[in-house]
């Protein structure tokens, strides 16, 4: 809901912690500056070893903060700068706090982007510190979790959504395009943050009013209870900021802000903040007839308007007009922009309402072909052509793996890829995609437990998995009906697993090594 490109004209905290400047222990302070440099993958290395941070979880932080974007050094909603978006407003100080664990001034952590990242990195070496984090504890990224949750700032459930968010990134690889057309990558691997305290803290209530959401209430101070006026209108927002900090920042009562649902961007997972009938702050004079829709990221980067983003929240809006009886038009499905009285620019130039118009209406809602889901898949080679292939390809180089162009033509990069991944999983390195390597691509990713009556994207997961592991379909909708319950316990027998049909750590573990 920004009134400019890069962030909303009043400070807010959203993300990082209300943090009071402090000196490094000397454990964590580097013997020299790193430097300069303008690529960001050598800042990202400079800054990782200086502060023994693993340099794929800075760049998973980084990533699940900005898209790896500093934004030309404009301040974000709650006055955050940089890559890694450190934070200078009444409440939180981890600029500042970067500042004094770096000796670098608070005018280049703000706009030089190799001394953001630095400070960054030694914001949370500072957090691993604090925990008690030992040289071989930080030596494993699993131990790191922890200290991402309080880099968040938030507590509780908050702080461990955030956290998970990252391990997400770090389980399922990503790839970004940063200033300069530098490309910066993480590979899949299996992940088991160790969560401590935090285990605890998932957040599992649903939403009252929209059965597939999240629930997690915004702060009494933040909306109305009741309306004045009937909803005839759902007004379409974006965050400038992440997920979990925005959900984070409607709970604070400073802010005097919110909407009624928030949407993620990796993968679409909704949490509702206020009910439908009480009035959220989110569109001035429009919010006693106004639903509104935060999505995660920022006007000014595309790359956070994922196809999961826009059918998630195209399916959440499509559910509200019906509910409500909205017209599913543009005079009635508007943008913060576009809402009476309003002097913000959000969903922005990048968001495209065509598409998204499309999906609410019901034309263009089926997704058909996803590019991945096959009744069977066929062993792939150097040489090999065609959809799965191109399947091959856009698994690879969504785990970070550089499969080169998505064309089809299984050529020098998607062997050398392919290699790579097999190396990375303990598979034999010959470059073929069968069975095992298959198994092992379409299962990557996160590895939550999964029962009959789990729904989502992590399932479909699962039944391709399985669908190449058995060798015969099971049908990839993305519900763990009685079929796949039935697959799962044939997978877990032939493997020698438990066969209790849940899909626990044992059962991902022998997944993701392509057994």
């Amino acid at each position: 809901m920004p009134p400019r490109p890069a962030g909303h004209t009043r400070g807010r905290s959203a993300v990082l912690s209300s943090l009071t400047a402090t000196v490094l222990l000397a454990t964590g302070h580097p013997a020299t500056a790193a430097p300069a440099g303008t690529s960001m993958n050598a800042a990202l290395t400079r800054a990782a070893e200086a502060y023994g941070v693993p340099r794929d979880l800075l760049v998973a932080v980084g990533y699940g903060e900005t898209h790896l974007d500093g934004h030309a050094g404009r301040p974000s909603q709650d006055n955050g700068y940089g890559v890694m978006h450190l934070v200078s407003n009444p409440v939180s100080h981890s600029l500042e706090k970067a500042a004094a664990l770096t000796g670098e001034s608070t005018a280049d952590l703000r706009g030089d982007t190799r001394t953001n990242i630095l400070g960054g990195a030694a914001v949370l070496r500072d957090h691993a510190d604090t925990l008690g984090l030992d040289k071989a504890e930080r030596a494993d990224i699993n131990a790191w979790y922890p200290a991402v949750a309080r880099y968040s700032g938030a507590e509780g459930s908050i702080a461990a959504l955030y956290a998970d968010t990252v391990y997400t990134f770090l389980a399922q690889g990503l790839r970004a395009t940063v200033t300069g057309g530098e490309r910066v990558s993480v590979t899949s691997r299996p992940v088991a943050p160790e969560k401590g305290p935090l285990a605890k803290a998932d957040v599992t209530t649903q939403s009252p009013d929209y059965p597939p959401a999240l629930w997690v209430a915004a702060n009494s101070a933040n909306y109305a209870t009741g309306r004045t006026a009937t909803v005839d209108k759902v007004v379409i927002h974006v965050a400038q900021g992440s997920y979990a900090g925005t959900i984070s920042w409607f709970q604070n009562a400073t802010s005097k802000v919110s909407s009624h649902y928030v949407v993620r961007s990796s993968d679409g997972q909704i949490t509702q903040m206020v009910r439908d009938k009480d009035t959220a702050y989110h569109a001035k004079t429009a919010n006693p007839s106004a639903l509104g829709i935060e999505h995660e990221g920022f006007i000014d980067n595309a790359s956070w308007f994922t196809d999961t983003m826009y059918r998630s929240s195209a399916a959440l809006t499509a559910y509200l007009c019906d509910r409500y009886d909205i017209p599913k038009n543009r005079s009635h499905v508007i943008g913060h922009s576009e809402a009476p009285g309003n002097d913000h620019t959000d969903p922005g130039a990048n968001w495209n309402w065509t598409y998204y118009m499309q999906l609410v209406g019901g034309s263009g809602t089926s997704s058909g072909s996803d590019g991945l889901t096959f009744g069977s898949y066929t062993t792939q080679s150097a040489g090999s052509t065609g959809a799965q292939v191109k399947a091959v390809q856009t698994l690879l180089n969504q785990q970070g793996y550089e499969a080169g162009s998505v064309d089809g033509a299984f050529g020098a990069a998607t062997t050398s890829a392919v290699q790579a991944f097999q190396t990375a999983r303990g598979l034999l390195a010959d470059g073929v995609v069968g069975a095992k390597t298959w198994t092992a691509l379409l299962s990557a990713g996160t590895t939550e437990t999964l029962v009959k009556g789990s729904s989502g994207d992590t399932v479909k997961r699962v039944q391709r998995a399985l669908t190449a592991a058995l060798g015969r379909t099971v049908t990839a909708d993305g519900t763990f009906d009685a079929a796949t319950d039935t697959a799962v316990r044939a997978y877990q027998n032939a493997q020698g697993l438990t066969a209790d049909g849940s899909v626990g750590p044992d059962t991902w573990a022998a997944l993701q090594s392509g057994r």
